[in-house]
């Protein structure tokens, strides 16, 4: 007698699993995600969960990594031909807006990667921001070289995290603090830079 054929169950990429955690979250909080209740959601083993997160920290990376993808995302011609601001601008906004529908768990995730007792983390986020930035300047055309590119790198970072802090706490329509929060200092940082790198009239 023939043996019954048995269907083979579609198990969720890591992708699927993402979105999932993210919207448990809203309900748990980030601190109350439970990767068992997680797997038993998507029923999926606990085994099958770990082959694409190894905890709850890989989960925020990529969601992170998600939002990278989507700051880096095609953008068009007419982007070259935007002031440098303007082009940093976009960029940034790129970013936040990507993490904007679960802006509260994504800050609880920056919380959690900053506890006191999360050494471990420190050293990864420190990397992550490096490389994120280095993306940043090179998508927005900044290819300066020497010491401007130093500054150029100090204060792109010091930017991002300024306001990334007014992001994690701004529940204004559209993000309208952020937006604004981040042009003044931009507007700020571009009148540093002009005064200290003057642009050259072509005769």
């Amino acid at each position: 007698m023939a043996k019954a054929k048995t269907r083979s169950k579609t198990l969720p990429d890591a992708e699927h699993i993402l979105d999932a955690a993210l919207a448990m979250a809203e309900d748990t909080g980030w601190d109350g995600l439970s990767l068992r209740a997680l797997s038993v959601s998507l029923d999926i083993s606990m085994a099958e969960l770990r082959r694409h997160y190894r905890d709850s920290d890989a989960i925020a990376d990529a969601w992170f990594r998600r939002a990278e993808t989507a700051m880096l995302a095609p953008t068009g011609r007419r982007f070259r031909d935007l002031a440098a601001k303007e082009r940093i601008k976009l960029l940034m906004l790129r970013w936040f807006d990507a993490l904007a529908p679960h802006r509260r768990v994504t800050a609880a995730m920056l919380g959690t990667k900053l506890w006191l007792f999360h050494p471990h983390h420190y050293g990864p986020m420190v990397f992550n921001l490096s490389r994120l930035i280095q993306w940043l300047r090179d998508a927005a055309g900044l290819d300066a070289s020497g010491r401007r590119r130093q500054v150029e790198e100090v204060g792109l970072t010091a930017l991002f995290l300024a306001t990334l802090a007014v992001w994690c706490r701004d529940d204004s329509d559209d993000q309208q603090r952020t937006r604004a929060f981040l042009d003044r200092r931009l507007g700020q940082a571009d009148r540093l830079m002009a005064s200290c790198w003057p642009r050259k009239d072509k005769k």
